[in-house]
């Protein structure tokens, strides 16, 4: 057990994240089923996942309750999520976090296997502008054995739909808006919360330091994941999920 796994309500602090992330994507259940349902499809039921900028483990946690037998490496920079990840699943065997920046070149020789059946991530990679996200697919095309999948759910926004992406937007915060009322928590919020916590309050510090507020990375098109993936080394990318604001793209090496 690490340091910062003593003390906290780790399995309260899983589901107010999850809480949290909702406020923002009401449909985020879904796109977890389908990509567990695609990761079955593809590469059957005990796979050896890497789940990329895992945050506290939500899609180990889904990976895990539908496939038992499933082993789950979770790579994150985020020290306040990655110890509500660790305290999580503390004492599990099939689960192993690594601390690690995505922007670094050499983040994969971090990481115990040099091949997974699939490289699985959601809501994050969009914190990274278009040049390095193009370098870490080539660095996911090297970690999928042939046969392999990676999927990335996130927020895709087609430019050549400017009128839809606006009532879409609009729609939504409204939506946002009224959650909040009815005494939903936000991003901000949360994290005050967070960082009043006795044990996650200094690794909150510490990330507010690396990251600072939010990014202000890219969110390009399906198309152009599609694309850059393929230019990676994957046979066959595109959507397999989408809502108005974001899509689910899935990789086959």
């Amino acid at each position: 057990m690490t340091e910062t796994a003593t003390g906290a309500d780790w399995q309260s602090w899983q589901q107010s994240w999850d809480r949290q992330q909702e406020w923002y994507m009401p449909d985020r259940e879904e796109r977890f089923r389908v990509m567990l349902d695609m990761v079955e499809a593809l590469v059957g039921p005990e796979p050896r996942v890497l789940d990329l900028a895992c945050g506290t483990g939500s899609i180990t946690d889904r990976l895990l309750t539908r496939f038992p037998n499933a082993t789950s490496v979770g790579v994150d920079l985020d020290p306040a999520l990655l110890a509500i990840a660790r305290g999580t699943f503390d004492g599990d065997g099939r689960v192993t976090f690594v601390t690690a920046d995505l922007k670094d070149p050499d983040w994969p020789t971090l990481l115990p296997h040099t091949s997974y059946d699939a490289v699985l991530t959601a809501t994050a990679l969009h914190w990274l502008h278009s040049e390095p996200l193009t370098a870490l697919y080539g660095q996911i095309g090297r970690l999928v054995r042939d046969g392999g999948v990676f999927m990335n759910a996130d927020h895709m926004i087609d430019t050549d739909t400017p009128r839809i992406n606006a009532a879409e937007q609009a729609h939504r915060h409204a939506a946002r808006d009224r959650a909040r009322a009815a005494g939903a928590l936000d991003w901000a919020q949360w994290w005050v919360l967070a960082a009043e916590d006795p044990v996650l309050a200094a690794p909150t510090a510490e990330r507010f330091r690396i990251y600072g507020e939010h990014a202000d990375g890219d969110m390009p098109s399906p198309r152009w994941h599609a694309r850059t993936l393929r230019e990676a080394g994957f046979g066959e990318a595109r959507p397999v999920w989408s809502s108005p604001s974001d899509s689910l793209v899935l990789a086959v090496k």
